[in-house]
C-alpha cells in the first residue's frame, strides 16, 4: 500500500487546451519527446518553425523538454489558434502531473487561457470596425445644387464643371 504522505506521482494526464475556435485534447506521458497530433508528427502538422517553438514553450519553462510524449487531438480554427490550444493544453498538463511546476508556468503566462476571440461583423459596414468608404456624390443633394432654373438643362455649383446652361452656353 503506498505511503499516504508522500504525494502520488502520476505518469499521464488528460487535459484541454483552447485558442480562438481551437480546441486541442492533450495526454502527456512520461516518455522520450514524441509529439503525435491528429496522427502525424509535430514537424508534418505543424512546418513552420515558430509555431513549433511556442508549442514547446511549456517545457522550456519547467525544464522538462523531451521527457513528455505528447498525443493530441486538434479541432477547429487555424494552425496558429490550434498551436495555441496545444501549448496550453501542454501546461494544464505539466500543471497536472506536478502541482510544483505551476509557479513556473503561471509566470510565463501559459496557464490563462487566451480569451480574445474575431469580432464579428456589423451590419452596415465592411467589417467589425470598418466601414465603407464616404462618399459625397451619394448624399443629398446640398441647396447649391438644387436651384430651381428652369432653363437649364444640368447645373452644376462648380465653377470648372463642363454642363450646359441654357443661358450660358457650354461651359
Amino acid at each position: 500500500m503506498p505511503d499516504p504522505r508522500l504525494p502520488e506521482i502520476r505518469t499521464t494526464a488528460r487535459t484541454t487546451g483552447r485558442r480562438k475556435t481551437s480546441i486541442a485534447r492533450v495526454r502527456l506521458a512520461l516518455g522520450t519527446g514524441q509529439y503525435i497530433i491528429n496522427g502525424r508528427t509535430l514537424e508534418e502538422y505543424f512546418p513552420r518553425e515558430t509555431l513549433r517553438t511556442l508549442i514547446n514553450q511549456p517545457f522550456d519553462a519547467v525544464g522538462a523538454v523531451g521527457r513528455y510524449d505528447v498525443h493530441a487531438n486538434l479541432v477547429g480554427g487555424g494552425v496558429a489558434g490550434q498551436a495555441g490550444a496545444l501549448r496550453h493544453g501542454i501546461a494544464r498538463g505539466l500543471e497536472a502531473l506536478d502541482p510544483s511546476q505551476r509557479p513556473p508556468l503561471k509566470r510565463a503566462g501559459l496557464l490563462t487561457r487566451d480569451s480574445r476571440e474575431v469580432e464579428r461583423k456589423k451590419y452596415g459596414q465592411r467589417g467589425a470596425r470598418a466601414r465603407f468608404q464616404f462618399s459625397m456624390r451619394l448624399s443629398l443633394p446640398s441647396k447649391r445644387t438644387a436651384r430651381p432654373l428652369g432653363l437649364a438643362f444640368r447645373i452644376s455649383a462648380h465653377p470648372k464643371s463642363r454642363f450646359v446652361d441654357a443661358r450660358r452656353g457650354a461651359r
